[in-house]
């Protein structure tokens, strides 16, 4: 005896598709509110592991994006992270997995 089972794909396909669209969102959600992050000096100093010191004097400097409340500078951590993206140093060679004498 053979059973044979119709299924309608398209309402299938739909069903997992509105489940996956539920689960994610939230997540989604999730990621936007820690995107939308604003630093002051000591939460940006402690985000990079860095001095308060060393953020003002980038500041000073014009050399890290930032917004002035009043007079405090303020950051957003998706334009810190653009920025720290861009002060990525290539390495100047790959590493072979080789050991070399230094005599």
């Amino acid at each position: 005896m053979k059973a044979e089972l119709q299924f309608d794909t398209t309402q299938m396909i739909d069903e997992i598709t509105n489940r996956v669209i539920r689960a994610l969102k939230p997540l989604i959600e999730q990621r936007k509110a820690v995107d939308d992050t604003i630093f002051t000096v000591e939460t940006l100093a402690e985000y990079l592991s860095v001095s308060k010191q060393w953020i003002y004097e980038r500041v000073s400097l014009k050399e890290i994006p930032h917004y002035k409340v009043g007079k405090f500078p303020r950051f957003k951590k998706r334009e810190i992270d653009q920025w720290l993206d861009s002060q990525k140093i290539p390495a100047s060679q790959l590493f072979s997995g080789r050991l070399v004498s230094m005599k």
